[in-house]
């Protein structure tokens, strides 16, 4: 194996979890329930109502293949999932902060977002990523010496 090979090999991928987009799920889920409770009362245009959450369920998986995150030995790159186009890229020794953000909800599903900063004007952020700790571990490890390997603890 070549330097070359080495320096692309993809360590971690993957897409924004489905619970990312668990609002367009809620927002189906009312609509369908209401295109249901039209056809139980015999009620006209329940069909849109079905229609309606079907495309919401459908756009969540478009929206969710949107962005693909790859961290190799060298970077940590948004690509475009649909034409592979890089979106955001960083190199590894230009990243000075790592943190991730997680609300009480992002929490109970087990995602959350990841900030990587490079300088004051520049970051990645890695948004839904499922299991934002271990992925913020793995980002850690590959990192240079200069950046503390460990997040930190907050009082």
């Amino acid at each position: 194996m070549t330097r070359h090979d080495e320096q692309e090999r993809v360590v971690w991928q993957a897409f924004p979890s489905w619970a990312h987009f668990s609002w367009l799920y809620f927002f189906a889920a009312l609509a369908a329930l209401r295109g249901v409770l039209f056809y139980r009362v015999d009620l006209p245009g329940w069909e849109a109502w079905i229609a309606g959450a079907a495309i919401l369920c459908g756009l969540a998986a478009v929206v969710r293949h949107w962005a693909r995150y790859l961290l190799t030995p060298t970077k940590l790159i948004i690509r475009n999932g649909y034409t592979n186009r890089d979106i955001g890229a960083l190199w590894l020794e230009q990243i000075t902060a790592i943190e991730c953000r997680q609300g009480p909800i992002a929490r109970w599903f087990g995602i959350g977002t990841i900030i990587v900063r490079a300088g004051s004007d520049r970051d990645v952020r890695l948004r839904g990523v499922k299991d934002p700790e271990v992925v913020e571990a793995k980002i850690r490890a590959l990192l240079p010496k200069s950046l503390p390997k460990e997040p930190p603890m907050d009082f």
